[in-house]
């Protein structure tokens, strides 16, 4: 098989993750999502907690600063960390599925780069994240937001476009349309005709 990247972008509460963790066992690929905090951990010293609570989170504004083009914040060392990670996977010839960090854009030279970003509808969101964290219909909703927003925070930020702009990506798609498990055959067949395309052209 010829290098495949898969990037996911997602909402929270869309299932995004669930998706790409699916796309990764169909295609019997590694995934980069949690993974990545093990990783950082290990080169920082830091516990995997600590980079957790860090991870895909905006830098304060109010204690960072950046001198020369290197940042005291360790939440864009932790960022850069990662972009590095992903790009070396893929200058290898690795192929593998990522989870957001950025990815649509940090690897957009990357001929084989296959870009999602899954959403979804407002109450399927909320029934989803009130069902997986045991949470009240209003601390979903609430829940929600704070992610979202706290991705999209970082998004712009490390890449200085809009986190979610269907513009970015291949292909955004609406998971409350046909369920998780359709919209992963959906996408799974997509991600193989873009295979025979590019196949085709050799």
């Amino acid at each position: 098989m010829s290098q495949i990247i898969i990037s996911v972008g997602r909402e929270f509460g869309s299932g995004g993750r669930v998706i790409a963790e699916e796309l990764a066992k169909r295609f019997d690929l590694p995934i980069y999502d949690r993974h990545l905090i093990t990783e950082i951990a290990e080169k920082t010293g830091m516990t995997a907690s600590d980079v957790e609570k860090l991870d895909e989170a905006p830098k304060s504004r109010l204690t960072s600063r950046r001198v020369r083009g290197f940042s005291n914040s360790i939440e864009d060392n932790i960022a850069e960390m990662q972009f590095d990670f992903i790009r070396k996977k893929a200058e290898s010839g690795e192929s593998f599925v990522v989870v957001g960090r950025c990815s649509e854009s940090k690897l957009r030279d990357f001929d084989c780069l296959c870009s999602l970003f899954i959403i979804g509808d407002s109450e399927a969101k909320i029934k989803r994240v009130m069902e997986v964290y045991e949470m009240s219909e209003s601390e979903a909703k609430s829940f929600i937001d704070k992610k979202d927003k706290k991705r999209k925070r970082y998004h712009n930020y490390h890449v200085g476009l809009h986190w979610g702009d269907s513009r970015l990506y291949d292909l955004t798609v609406n998971s409350s349309r046909l369920g998780i498990k359709k919209t992963v055959d959906f996408l799974e067949s997509y991600i193989k005709a873009r295979q025979d395309a590019a196949a085709n052209k050799k």
